[in-house]
């Protein structure tokens, strides 16, 4: 089973991984970074490692882990 990590530390809350992700399982929580963005949140139960997430990203928030 795969596996998806987030580095929200370079996250700036632009929302295109969140409407890139096929399955929902990505969403912007109330949670801040130390920068005072709103970061994503994975739901690691919903996620299917397709790498929309990772490939929309402009900061390179995201890591997948093959299936």
């Amino acid at each position: 089973m795969g596996k998806i990590s987030l580095d929200v530390s370079r996250c700036k809350g632009c929302g295109y991984c969140v409407a890139a992700c096929p399955t929902k399982a990505l969403s912007q929580g109330g949670a801040k970074n130390s920068k005072g963005y709103a970061v994503v949140q994975a739901d690691e139960e919903k996620c299917i490692q397709c790498g929309s997430c990772y490939t929309v990203c402009p900061d390179q928030v995201f890591t997948v882990y093959g299936r």
